[in-house]
């Protein structure tokens, strides 16, 4: 049991918070885990949390100005993902104090919030889907999948499925899937992001499955069946490229050095999809099948 106090404009809200996650629930990993914020009851309609019922707080793991970076390099991930598509979760920067029971207070610059994935759908008239721990690539809308494929890929992160999670946990890793009524289709929409090369996170590993030795070597994890509207995606990629970028100069608190060691490592993104037939040869021939 704890309580979310507001700054401007001051309000207090009963909440519940548990630590989420896996690996950064791990004390040789993080000092300071995720959490998960359920409000005990609904917030009033004129406050900042009106409708809200659980939200995800990604949280600085640990108290170095370089976890603060790493941090709000994630942060810029959703806002890129923002800017390609709708079918994406907004996240909200916030400067959080930390105050225990007996008083002490632990300060961390930032954080973030993410949005619930049932406003994900309701911006976008669709609702979370049904299904068990996996899924057949078949089901998966093709040009969403193919935008979520290629968005890890520029980004070089390889801890994500969306057609399967772990078992029992139903589908998928670090991936939810919506429906459209009347469709039979599965739409993909991502989160955690903080083990991509654009992070670079130090305790940041591939997956064992995945035959690269650091998380900064991109690795296509695409479906074949979906390479026409990858090759689409990739076209909307190079047209955004400017906001792309600019989402870092945005992120306030984000430094220099940080920014440019992002932007750069997008550049090597942006050489191999400069056009179709880069896009072929460098990405789709690694397509899944």
């Amino acid at each position: 049991a704890a309580t979310l106090t507001l700054a401007d404009p001051a309000a207090t809200l009963p909440i519940r918070l548990s630590p989420r996650g896996l690996s950064r629930r791990t004390g040789d990993i993080c000092q300071f885990p995720p959490l998960r914020i359920e409000f005990a009851q609904a917030p009033p309609a004129d406050s900042l949390f009106a409708g809200q019922r659980r939200l995800k707080l990604v949280t600085h793991c640990r108290s170095s100005s370089g976890f603060q970076q790493h941090l709000l390099l994630e942060y810029a991930a959703y806002r890129i993902f923002n800017q390609l598509s709708p079918l994406s979760y907004r996240a909200r920067l916030a400067m959080v104090d930390y105050v225990e029971p007996n008083g002490k207070v632990s300060t961390s610059p930032w954080g973030f919030l993410i949005e619930d994935l049932h406003d994900v759908g309701k911006r976008n008239g669709m609702s979370e889907a049904r299904v068990g721990d996996r899924i057949n690539s078949s089901q998966l809308e093709p040009v969403q999948a193919a935008r979520v494929a290629l968005f890890h890929y520029m980004i070089g992160n390889l801890d994500w499925s969306m057609r399967a999670g772990p078992q029992g946990e139903g589908c998928c890793h670090n991936s939810r899937l919506l429906s459209r009524p009347g469709s039979a289709t599965l739409v993909p929409v991502s989160y955690d992001f903080d083990y991509s090369g654009m992070v670079d996170a130090p305790y940041a590993l591939p997956p064992g499955q995945i035959p690269v030795r650091g998380v900064k070597t991109r690795y296509y994890q695409g479906y074949c069946r979906h390479n026409a509207q990858a090759l689409a995606a990739a076209a909307e990629f190079r047209s955004k490229r400017g906001a792309i970028e600019g989402v870092f100069a945005e992120v306030p608190g984000l430094d220099a050095k940080s920014r440019a060691r992002a932007i750069n490592y997008l550049g090597g993104f942006f050489a191999e999809i400069a056009t179709d037939d880069s896009v072929r040869s460098k990405i789709l021939k690694s397509c899944m099948n």
